[in-house]
């Protein structure tokens, strides 16, 4: 087991932390967050320390004391940004998948991306860098994720859905088979998306369209 630091201490930092310490491959875990600089005192998140804010992870000392690093931002541009910083100078970027999800083994994971309890990835599946598989989603074969894409917990990708960088399907939301979603787009909770999106749009309602 390694020690593995986390970029970010809010909700979505403390689901990966649990997620990391369930797949029994750390033992020590620390979070950096730029909060933890108007910070006094000692503070902690999830009983593990807050060392300090985000640029600490490029300080060579951090570097020797974490081979792993992991980005917990929801903010799929910084998510992403920070990623690559922690990629360029060596850290580890390790896939995580809780216990209780379900990966094929044809499906592939890219560099810092997580599947959360009870999510399922079908076969041949692919997901870029710092995808989030939030609780309960499904992906179903063939589906191809780009990089900082989150799917969040309930919704549903048929097969050979493709959905393009940074993108963001809401809470309980469907999107029917083979259908292409743009990059940077977002899908209202609930919404059944049945026809392609273009990038960068707002798409809610049953079914979904195009704000």
């Amino acid at each position: 087991m390694t020690a593995l630091l986390i970029l970010g201490a809010g909700g979505h930092a403390k689901v990966l932390a649990e997620t990391a310490l369930a797949q029994g491959c750390f033992s020590q875990i620390a979070f950096l967050d730029d909060q933890a600089c108007q910070q006094t005192g000692d503070s902690t998140v999830l009983g593990w320390p807050v060392l300090g804010p985000l640029h600490r992870a490029l300080e060579p000392a951090m570097l020797q004391s974490f081979s792993a690093a992991l980005v917990g931002i929801g903010d799929a541009a910084k998510r992403l940004h920070w990623l690559d910083q922690l990629g360029a100078i060596g850290y580890e970027r390790p896939g995580l998948i809780h216990p209780t999800a379900w990966v094929s083994a044809s499906a592939s994971l890219g560099p810092g991306s997580v599947v959360f309890a009870q999510a399922t990835v079908q076969a041949q599946a692919h997901l870029g860098t710092g995808v989030i598989l939030n609780t309960g989603c499904s992906i179903d074969h063939d589906v191809h994720l780009a990089d900082g894409v989150h799917i969040c917990p309930g919704a549903r990708l048929a097969g050979e859905v493709d959905v393009g960088a940074r993108s963001w399907i809401g809470i309980g939301a469907c999107v029917i088979q083979q259908v292409r979603i743009g990059s940077d787009v977002i899908v209202g909770a609930g919404a059944a998306v049945v026809q392609d999106l273009a990038d960068g749009v707002t798409a809610v309602g049953i079914p979904a369209r195009s704000r």
